[in-house]
């Protein structure tokens, strides 16, 4: 049996589309196993999935002053040879890496010992994290077709992989868990694994305008839980949501997202009518403001600038996609946002 290891981790968005391959690595025939950070929120989640899980040390790459600057480097370096050592006990036919920091010297530690390496980039231009690891990597799967011009001749467009159980949600679970009924549409607002305060204050704010006409399921994020607000009606509040996810996602008439790419890919190919909410560019890259300009040129979201954005604007985008949802699921309907995992598959597969 061909053993492969993924890695991956940092958020959510790192760790779900490696789960998502899962299914079907296993089907191809192959062990899998899961390379991550010692506590990171990745170990949780791939243990969660029966995975044999693998901690490193391991440091943030930081474009900010930052006194860990100093510090974080050598974790790195230490992460880089406990992968190293692990590469060896595990002789691993392939690496299958989804970015985040602690890939950097798992890709590394594969590259050393002569591992295939196959990374998949996201986003429309690579983060810092993949931008050192391409050097080291066999292939570059992207979601973007513009992404090529970005990684060169190692790039592979395959798309996105999305779980396969994303698409057999139950809504009647996710209902009796917000205690909603079906006399109004619902709403599903969430900012990313992590939470996104910008987004939480603007849709709190707009509570009493989007609750006349809405339910509200807010995925607010790790320690962003607003106890003032308990008991409000038609309103609940969830720091996050794991396996329930699908439940959530089936439940959704419309969503207002952060746009991770994962996220949108997701959103996308469930053909869920959407608002997006990029992260600025004040404290980000500015990825997803690429990723969701690129959705609204193809018709298939609103974007609402964070810097500007106010109640008046927020309920104003939330009800005109709404309103002319059949437009946007139709939009989404005939993109190709549907399924990365066979292409991927396939490449896997072909290198080793």
């Amino acid at each position: 049996m061909k053993k492969i290891i993924l890695t991956g981790g940092g958020t959510a968005g790192h760790v779900t589309p490696n789960i998502a391959l899962v299914p079907r690595l296993k089907e191809a025939g192959y062990e899998v196993e899961y390379i991550g950070s010692y506590n990171g929120m990745e170990k949780e989640l791939v243990e969660n999935a029966g995975l044999k899980y693998y901690g490193i040390s391991s440091g943030k790459f930081r474009r900010y002053f930052s006194l860990k600057n100093f510090t974080d480097p050598f974790r790195v370096i230490k992460g880089y040879f406990e992968a190293k050592k692990l590469m060896k006990e595990l002789q691993p036919d392939v690496l299958f890496s989804k970015g985040g920091f602690v890939s950097v010297p798992v890709v590394m530690a594969a590259h050393s010992a002569k591992v295939p390496t196959i990374i998949h980039e996201s986003d429309m231009t690579p983060g810092l994290a993949n931008k050192i690891a391409i050097k080291f990597a066999s292939k570059v799967c992207h979601t973007f077709p513009e992404t090529g011009k970005y990684v060169g001749k190692k790039g592979v467009f395959t798309g996105s992989p999305i779980r396969a159980e994303l698409y057999e949600g139950d809504k009647n679970v996710a209902m009796k868990m917000c205690d909603f009924d079906s006399t109004k549409p619902i709403l599903l607002v969430t900012g990313g694994s992590l939470g996104a305060k910008k987004v939480n204050d603007a849709i709190r704010e707009a509570l009493p305008e989007l609750l006349k006409d809405f339910q509200i399921a807010h995925l607010c994020g790790k320690e962003k839980y607003d106890k003032s607000l308990e008991g409000t009606k038609g309103y609940a509040q969830f720091e996050y949501i794991s396996s329930e996810m699908k439940d959530f996602f089936a439940m959704a008439d419309i969503i207002v997202s952060r746009a991770g790419s994962n996220s949108i890919c997701e959103i996308a190919a469930l053909a869920k009518p959407n608002v997006l909410i990029p992260l600025s560019a004040k404290v980000s890259r500015g990825d997803q403001i690429l990723n969701a300009n690129s959705f609204e040129k193809q018709g298939l979201s609103v974007v609402i600038d964070e810097d500007t954005m106010t109640t008046s604007t927020l309920v104003k985008a939330i009800n005109e996609v709404y309103n002319n949802r059949a437009k946007y699921v139709d939009a989404m309907k005939k993109s190709d946002f549907g399924n990365g995992i066979n292409n991927i598959i396939d490449l896997i597969t072909s290198i080793n």
